[in-house]
């Protein structure tokens, strides 16, 4: 099985693609490319069994249903509802606010933060997948399923914050640490220098391991209320299992 991993941004100067093989019980790190452009990603994607993208899939229905009726009149406004709390049904999509209440970590809010950037990029990958034939399902049950390293590591025990930056490259030094640690079975090979010099490199190393939970159907998934949302909005999938587990299969 090959994973691959994004960690997505909006240009590809930050951009960094992983690539994962799994086979006897473990996963080698195949490579690791930062600086990734529109086709490499596509290229990586349509080759991968499985892949996990960092990016939002889609924007909250609500927001887009907003914008839609602010462009062709005028909206309407809950009455007697707080401007913050209805403002907040337009924020965070509805995996957000799962991802919030399962591990206390808050998703970047693709209506009302600089990552709406990003994925407008993601959306133009998918797009291109799709016409390439490859099923594009946003709820994660095509090849790309969508993932937040950050809550993937919290789920896992793993440090989660405070490893981005270069200032910060003695927590992401630890964070590799502790990834191998758990993760025996993991080889990152010559790629372990890069991971501990960019968090972008680690976050898309991240990503395919999370990608290998959702092939084995070790991640959360939408209920059968939250679907229909799922398939327009995006569903981050979290892993229910423990990392050490990944590499037996």
């Amino acid at each position: 099985m090959i994973t691959v991993g994004v960690d997505l941004a909006a240009e590809a100067v930050r951009t960094a693609v992983a690539w994962l093989d799994w086979s006897d019980g473990g996963a080698r790190v195949r490579e690791v490319v930062v600086g990734a452009d529109d086709d490499l990603i596509v290229e990586a994607l349509m080759g991968a069994d499985k892949a996990g993208v960092d990016c939002p899939f889609g924007w909250p229905d609500r927001f887009v249903d907003f914008v839609t009726a602010h462009r062709n009149g005028h909206v309407e406004v809950p009455a007697e509802v707080a401007g913050r709390t209805w403002r907040g049904d337009l924020t965070y999509r509805v995996t957000d606010r799962v991802v919030v209440e399962s591990t206390g970590q808050r998703p970047l809010s693709v209506s009302a933060d600089r990552i709406g950037h990003t994925a407008m990029r993601c959306a133009a990958l998918l797009a291109e997948l799709a016409r390439r034939g490859r099923p594009v399902d946003r709820a994660g049950n095509g090849v790309v399923v969508e993932v937040y390293p950050a809550a993937s590591l919290r789920c896992w025990g793993l440090t989660s914050n405070g490893y981005k930056r270069a200032a910060n490259l003695g927590t992401l030094g630890l964070l590799v640490d502790q990834l191998q640690e758990t993760a025996s079975w993991l080889d990152l090979g010559t790629h372990e220098q890069l991971c501990r010099r960019s968090d972008d490199a680690t976050d898309a190393v991240v990503a395919a391991i999370t990608a290998r939970a959702a092939a084995l159907g070790r991640v959360t998934a939408p209920t059968q209320e939250q679907a229909p949302t799922a398939r327009s909005e995006g569903w981050i999938a979290l892993p229910t299992g423990a990392l050490r587990d990944l590499g037996r299969g």
